[in-house]
């Protein structure tokens, strides 16, 4: 099987400063970029490329220059000042994170001017900040809390807010707004306008007037917010945060009448240790279930196993759409199928491309699939009233809030998800029961959904839905087994953090059809030799350059299928997960979860026994079936005869 892998942009998320489009300071001369420019930092010397910046030079030897406003996910602002030296034969003191080295130079990191203008800037920004550190969702992991504690502030210089200037908002299901809490530092508005591109927050006013604001002052819940939450995992203080469920998870827990489960996805698993001092890239997967269990909840179920129904429904509906445009010739079929697991791309796909919407799959994404299937076929096999059922999901992700609760989730005749849990809530709750996670005993999940496949595993990375449907996909249609067409089948060309991928694989020959695609089709020639071409990204600023291309007739609307994730990195980077987040974390979480993929006996999603048996008892008219649709899907479409 041929298969061709190529980059349609980088991700700029990574990039050098220099590569991202936003300009500090003249550089140099374009034939001396590249040259090497000495620099000596604390009585080091270095040689670095003409334009690192001196931030960047003092950590390739080890110096550490304390920061605020600078992130490695976003481009130089030089706002805040925290990070200001001193240079050899300069008159002030420069911001080292926007300071290009351009000729050699002799820098001193912590001298008595430098530390006295640092305690200076810390003790305004303490002057502007109201709040009570104990009360405040980011206690102990809070980057204005350290620099006062490293600065040793002992007292208000400049005084002290003694009441909030500003109200809070409240509004989200996902993100909170403080602005008491605020230092200006315009992490938020740069994560919003240059990773994400959505532009919800912007600096208005000037001076000691300037303040952080939404379109005309609107709350969250009524401008274009995509809720994604990646300003929350930029923000050094808590001025955002996440709308936090966890005390009426706990009353439910409480109340004897309430039967309460939980879901967990992969990426909170592989990254929940971080909130217990590990370094990142250590799943936790088996030591939560018994953590959970000490927590108080009654069954611990896998997303995995809903992820690998996700697979069957979304492949159904794309091979559906392919049949209807390659063989009956329909032109109103919407191609590229687009992915809906990542409601933070939903709510920007509305936003941004209402016409669009119709190239979303139906499918809806694992959380909400579980969500319906616990309140349905779980509740009559396990004798419990819907009712009394409280669902809890372990999400990666600020937007799966918004998403349980949407008003179209329901089709189990309840709210198929009940409350969604960030991956550092959940930490909170366990620490809450004095519980030490990385201690826990390993235990698995809880039947009748204890099993699960590597499939499920790998949505948790960017590529992975895509990975995990051309599992699938290969080995239904053409009777191969994807080992013999992708070593230990790992499909390798999808993964990875470019910003935007394509990849194109050729069908060789057909298989027969498996008994559970029969009343669909009655055979796979229609697609032999057909080049299958899919694409992948991740973050909605790729997002925009992938409809961008499709919009302008370019080689993206010539794709089949696509992945969206919401998020740099997919789920392991959303905007629930531990604080901080950086490249290298990012890409440590990716290793968990591709690690905890081969450590399964079972990796493609259509042979998970669980989801098998749930199509055999109760999904009885097969996968796009009536009952699928009516509770997997979020709209029920009539689609006249099946195909025969």
């Amino acid at each position: 099987m041929a298969e061709n892998n190529r980059k349609l942009d980088d991700d700029t998320s990574r990039a050098p400063v220099s590569q991202r489009g936003h300009t500090v300071a003249r550089v140099a001369d374009t034939a001396d970029i590249g040259a090497l420019v000495s620099v000596n930092i604390d009585g080091q010397d270095v040689k670095v490329p003409m334009g690192t910046t001196i931030l960047e030079a003092a950590r390739r030897i080890g110096v550490r220059i304390p920061t605020l406003c600078w992130h490695e996910d976003l481009c130089i602002a030089g706002v805040c000042r925290v990070c200001v030296v001193e240079i050899e034969g300069q008159r002030t003191l420069q911001a080292s994170c926007a300071y290009p080295i351009t000729a050699p130079l002799k820098v001193k990191t912590h001298t008595r001017k430098v530390r006295q203008a640092r305690r200076h800037i810390i003790d305004l920004m303490l002057s502007e900040h109201y709040g009570e550190c104990y009360s405040c969702a980011r206690n102990n992991n809070c980057q204005l809390q350290a620099l006062a504690q490293e600065y040793g502030v002992d007292f208000f210089r400049f005084g002290h807010p003694a009441a909030p200037r500003h109200e809070m908002d409240l509004s989200s299901h996902s993100v909170l707004r403080d602005m008491n809490k605020c230092v200006l530092c315009r992490r938020c508005v740069r994560t919003c306008i240059d990773l994400q591109e959505v532009g919800v927050l912007e600096a208005v006013g000037r001076g000691d007037q300037t303040r952080i604001a939404t379109f005309m002052d609107k709350p969250l819940k009524d401008v274009i917010c995509i809720n994604c939450g990646q300003c929350i995992n930029r923000c050094p203080t808590g001025a955002l945060r996440a709308n936090d469920p966890t005390d009426e998870v706990w009353a439910a827990i409480d109340d004897p009448n309430k039967h309460v489960i939980i879901q967990t996805a992969p990426a909170p698993r592989a990254a929940i240790g971080e909130c217990f001092d590990l370094e990142p890239g250590h799943a936790l997967t088996f030591e939560m279930n018994t953590a959970l269990r000490l927590c108080g909840f009654d069954k611990v179920f896998d997303t995995n196993f809903s992820a690998d129904l996700t697979i069957i429904e979304e492949g159904t509906e794309l091979i559906l759409r392919l049949y209807k445009a390659l063989v009956e010739q329909d032109k109103s079929v919407a191609l590229p199928q687009f992915t809906s697991c990542s409601p933070g791309w939903v709510k920007y796909l509305e936003h941004f491309y209402p016409e669009y919407i119709p190239n979303v799959s139906s499918a809806k994404s694992p959380q909400q699939m579980f969500g319906a299937v616990i309140k349905t076929y779980y509740a009559k096999l396990s004798g419990i009233d819907p009712k009394d059922i409280v669902t809890v999901a372990l999400m990666p992700c600020s937007a799966k809030k918004f998403e349980c609760n949407r008003p179209e989730m329901c089709d189990s005749g309840f709210k198929d998800i009940d409350y969604g849990l960030t991956t550092r809530e959940l930490a909170k709750m366990i620490r809450e029961a004095g519980v030490d996670l990385p201690r826990m005993p390993k235990s698995d999940f809880d039947d009748p959904f204890g099993t699960a496949t590597g499939s499920g595993v790998i949505f948790g990375a960017t590529g992975g839905v895509m990975e995990a449907a051309l599992r699938t996909v290969i080995e239904i249609v053409t009777g191969l087994k994807v080992e013999n067409v992708f070593a230990n089948a790992d499909i390798t060309p999808v993964r990875g953090f470019d910003g935007v991928r394509v990849v194109e694989i050729k069908v060789p020959q057909s298989g027969p059809v498996p008994a559970m695609f029969k009343h669909l089709v009655k055979d796979w020639k229609w697609l032999e030799g057909a080049t299958l071409k899919v694409a992948i990204a991740h973050g909605t600023a790729n997002a925009k350059k992938v409809m961008e291309n499709i919009k302008s007739g370019g080689e993206l609307a010539q794709c089949h299928f696509i992945e969206f994730m919401g998020c740099p990195g997919g789920c392991l980077g959303g905007g629930g997960q531990p604080i901080p987040t950086s490249p290298e974390i990012r890409a440590a979480r990716a290793r968990a979860i591709y690690s905890e993929d081969q450590a399964y006996a079972v990796r493609k999603s259509h042979e998970n026994p669980a989801v098998l048996k749930l199509y055999k008892e109760f999904l009885t008219d097969g996968p796009c079936g009536h009952l699928s649709h009516k509770l997997l899907h979020t709209h029920y479409t009539p689609r006249g005869k099946y195909i025969a």
